[in-house]
């Protein structure tokens, strides 16, 4: 069958198709969502190792202490006791821990140096990775002590609970948030569409990309195996980018019909639009995932293949199936209207209203703008970075966490160890080097490797912590001639992870920042664009960064997020967020920029271009925002401090991504630079040009086939 000349691109083409074998184009769809599940049940996925994620010193350390042989340390636990006459208290904490099948070795109750408090340690029989799993039963006997001495505080804390806290408080806010994010961005289309069938296609594209995506990653693993919070970034990206796409390609389709374009045309334009935007965007935000490979962690390439599956099957989901479900579903998209929601036309007055004003004073409102940007990216300048502390970056109300916090007060010398590992032929040649380290000192069997535990002063984060690990590396080599002596541990490790965070930072941006300005280069035939878009997404993501500090470094609203300031914001979490908001934010710009240059290459001036792309496409920015704001601020609402900075970072840059910069700074910037916008060195004539007017649609039998539907 003969296609039409005037369908051109890789998105109108793919509509036409999709419409010609719908039935083909959405069982296929359903074959491969179910299929790469399937599958993946049957193959699984293999998650990394903690060989896998070491760095520096740390890593080689720990990775000779695995290959050691050394036989498993148990899981160590502590029951606090404080208050006046604790002693029968104490006494029936040892008598009920010493009579459990899950207890190991129960030490000496140890009194503080304050005479306030004494400390009951004991260890986990069994394997120390599943202790958690058997914590519960000593976990009641002290509760029940607890119960006996009202007068007294009487809690536990320590490995396995801590691991079992963290794993049930994560689970439920997962619960949670699985069950709140679908019906909340389902109600939001409700309101944006107004009809519940459209509402559901972009939910429902989502969660299948989702599902897929999550399929493909078991295979993926092989490659680079993965970490256990890539799901969840996945489900937070597909579910932004999925609706996206959708509400995207689903507003220009039935935009166009109620313009009175036949069914035919309005999807080859939405395609040629819509359509081409949503690739344009996927490929974008996929470069940007990429750059999480030049890290070379572990975790960051678990974070980027999972994104970039989950980006790549959005983006496939929106192009093949998505058009066969409006070609099958035609008018009927609008069915099951909702009373005073549903409008023919969707263009927002509100956004037309600013809009007015912002091409009036385009200088006053960019330096307005540039301002209030400023002013909240102004707390990045301060920003400090910290380790992740388990137990301590759980709400401070919860009962273990209190329990650690008063461990740590109560015996302040013991709150931070670093661990010497030396290997040697022969390592108790060293035996006197060894005892100058520290009094715990473990050999593994074959006597060629010695860790030798050595408490340093601080909470493990601070700069007094760091400062120690730092000495200790300068000095324990010293009387170990000879042999390989390397210090591990919780601050060890974590400083060797931001110094290869910091060491890929220059490689990460340029990366992604240079590949970013190339595709919008490309796209739309224009240095200054490209500039622009680029400076206007580094704006977006300084604010997020200021908002994180002012929060989570200063400690403000902690009663608001349920959280206990650490003094800084979590090591990985800056260069993550600057990956996934460039990606996102670029997801708008690529959107917004097509409507622009589209009535600029129909021969409207720059600001008519302009007041009409930003006009016509802020509805749906708004819609998409709101979308992504409300899945993101979800994610503030898990356990750890690490995920409320996810979400908080996330929701308060998209939403001023969206509104601040989108139908503000962007319109003011292009107005200014009026036909300078669109600047093209002659030396790079050589560019492909891109049409972003939709062209002619000619009768065809591929519009007789679609037109056949409606």
């Amino acid at each position: 069958m003969k296609k039409s000349e005037n369908v051109t691109g890789i998105a109108a083409r793919a509509a036409v198709w999709s419409a010609r074998h719908r039935t083909l184009a959405i069982l296929g769809w359903i074959a491969f969502v179910v299929g790469v599940t399937v599958l993946s049940g049957h193959f699984g996925t293999l998650e990394a190792t903690e060989s896998d994620t070491g760095h520096g010193d740390s890593g080689r350390a720990d990775r000779i202490v695995a290959a050691a042989g050394f036989p498993e340390r148990p899981a160590g636990e502590s029951v606090l006791v404080q208050g006046a006459g604790r002693e029968a208290a104490v006494a029936d904490v040892t008598k009920s821990l010493t009579g459990l099948a899950a207890v190991g070795d129960v030490a000496k109750p140890v009194v503080s140096p304050d005479k306030g408090s004494t400390l009951v340690s004991f260890t986990m029989a069994g394997d120390s990775e599943t202790a958690k799993d058997r914590v519960q039963p000593v976990l009641d006997a002290v509760a029940g002590v607890q119960k006996k001495y009202p007068q007294l505080y009487v809690a536990e804390a320590g490995d396995a609970s801590g691991d079992l806290l963290i794993g049930d408080a994560l689970d439920e806010g997962l619960t949670r948030l699985s069950m709140l994010s679908i019906p909340i961005t389902l109600g939001i289309l409700l309101v944006a569409f107004g009809a519940l069938v459209a509402a559901l296609l972009p939910v429902g594209l989502a969660v299948t990309a989702v599902v897929a995506a999550t399929g493909l990653l078991a295979f993926a693993s092989r490659w680079a195996p993965t970490v256990d919070t890539t799901m969840h970034v996945m489900l937070l990206v597909g579910l932004a980018v999925g609706v996206d796409y959708c509400l995207f390609y689903i507003r220009r389709e039935r935009d166009e019909r109620r313009r009175g374009a036949d069914p035919h045309r309005a999807l080859v334009i939405a395609a040629q639009t819509s359509g081409r935007s949503v690739w344009v965007s996927g490929l974008t935000v996929i470069v940007a995932m990429a750059g999480m490979f030049l890290t070379r962690d572990a975790v960051f390439t678990s974070f980027a293949v999972g994104t970039i599956l989950v980006v790549a099957t959005a983006v496939l989901g929106s192009l093949t199936v998505l058009p066969a479900l409006l070609s099958t579903l035609g008018d009927r998209v609008d069915s099951i209207k909702i009373p005073g929601l549903y409008r023919r036309n969707s263009e927002g007055r509100v956004w037309k209203a600013i809009l007015r004003v912002v091409l009036a004073k385009p200088l006053i409102s960019a330096v307005l703008a540039v301002v209030a940007l400023g002013a909240l990216a102004a707390p990045m300048l301060d920003m400090k970075t910290r380790g992740e502390g388990g137990v301590t970056d759980l709400s401070p109300k919860l009962p273990i966490a209190q329990a650690m916090a008063r461990i740590n007060e109560a015996y302040p010398s013991d709150q931070a160890t670093a661990q010497v590992v030396v290997q040697a032929p022969a390592v108790e040649k060293y035996e006197k080097a060894l005892a100058g380290l520290g009094k715990e000192i473990d050999i593994n069997p074959a006597g060629t490797v010695a860790v030798v535990r050595v408490p340093i002063p601080g909470d493990g984060n601070d700069s007094t912590s760091k400062a120690a690990v730092e000495d200790l590396r300068a000095k324990a080599p010293d009387g170990f001639q000879g042999a390989t002596v390397l210090v591990t541990g919780d601050t060890a490790e974590n400083m060797d992870f931001a110094n290869r965070l910091t060491s890929s930072l220059p490689w990460v941006f340029g990366f992604v920042l240079g590949l970013a300005f190339l595709l919008l280069l490309v796209s739309f035939r224009s240095v200054v664009v490209a500039a622009t878009g680029v400076l206007l997404n580094l704006l977006s993501v300084g604010a997020a960064y200021g908002m994180l500090v002012f929060v989570f470094q200063y400690g403000h609203f902690e009663n608001v997020l349920d959280f206990r300031s650490g003094g800084g914001i979590t090591v990985w979490m800056p260069l993550f967020l600057f990956i996934i908001l460039f990606g996102l934010s670029m997801d708008y710009h690529v959107f917004v920029l097509s409507r622009i240059r589209e009535g600029y290459d129909g021969g409207m001036s720059t600001r008519e271009a302009v007041s009409r792309g930003i006009g016509s496409t802020a509805g749906v920015i708004t819609s998409a925002a709101v979308v992504m704001v409300g899945v993101f601020a979800l994610f503030a609402t898990l356990p750890l401090i690490s995920t409320k900075e996810l979400g908080v970072g996330l929701a308060a840059a998209v939403l001023l991504d969206a509104t601040l910069i989108r139908a503000v700074l962007l319109p003011a910037v292009m107005a200014l630079l009026g036909e300078r916008n669109w600047w093209l060195p002659r030396w790079l004539n050589w560019l492909p040009k891109v049409s972003h007017e939709p062209a002619p649609v000619e009768n065809a039998p591929e519009r007789e086939l679609v037109q056949a539907n409606y």
